[in-house]
């Protein structure tokens, strides 16, 4: 009897980890990341200028290195490590559009450079980006753009040279948020070296941030949000 017990509970186990590993694997835009976190938030409050930052490892790590900027303020991180435009385009409406911000910040473009959901041209990466202003402004959340960050290369691929196409990305991304009205953050200006990577002082690893970029970042964002609420 007892061996009948133990072959039921192997089953039983290796099921659940067949169907975690599937959920897990079907899961392309990681719905699964925020899902508890959305449902634990609820509605903002009457009083509340909520503001949700959409991005990838950029802004998830953001909150890891200045826990302060997003805890005293009502700043929503859902930044997710790796992510590209189509799936953050995806996950948009659970992750922003339910939480009913007031303002979206929107952080994308460099993973797709990179390559990481497969090959995206600039094009493609415009039209995610174009897509989920549209969605937040048919939503009634105001938006502010950001420029992507410069790097000279990227440490998992350092074959590819994405300087220059996010030089490209951002001149389109500044000119689609005057076209459009749109409130523009500039980070790459003031972070940029000689060779439009990130300077040094910025940054370990060439791509991410450390917390004397994200000082540089918060009041060029904070200034963006301002605008943006008192937008008509």
């Amino acid at each position: 009897m007892k061996l009948f017990h133990i072959i039921i509970f192997i089953l039983l186990t290796s099921l659940f980890m067949e169907q975690t590993l599937f959920a897990q694997n079907n899961d392309w835009p990681n719905f699964a990341r925020y899902k508890e976190d959305n449902l634990k938030l609820g509605l903002p409050k009457a009083d509340e200028n909520r503001v949700v930052f959409m991005d990838n490892s950029i802004t998830q790590g953001w909150i890891e290195a200045d826990p302060d900027f997003f805890m005293s303020k009502s700043y929503i991180n859902r930044g997710i490590s790796g992510q590209t435009t189509p799936q953050m385009l995806i996950r948009f409406r659970p992750d922003v559009v339910n939480l009913k911000p007031k303002v979206v910040v929107i952080l994308a473009g460099t993973n797709d450079i990179a390559g990481n959901t497969g090959l995206s041209t600039l094009e493609m990466i415009e039209d995610n980006i174009a897509s989920m202003v549209e969605i937040a402004k048919a939503n009634n959340i105001k938006v502010v753009l950001c420029s992507v960050l410069p790097a000279f290369e990227y440490p998992w691929k350092p074959e590819l040279e994405p300087a220059q196409k996010i030089v490209d990305l951002n001149k389109w991304i500044k000119e689609y948020s005057i076209k459009n009205e749109i409130i523009y953050v500039d980070y790459f200006t003031p972070m940029a070296d000689e060779h439009n990577g990130l300077k040094k002082e910025f940054s370990e690893d060439g791509v991410h941030p450390n917390i004397n970029g994200y000082k540089i970042m918060e009041p060029l964002v904070e200034n963006a949000i301002k605008v943006a609420l008192t937008k008509e």
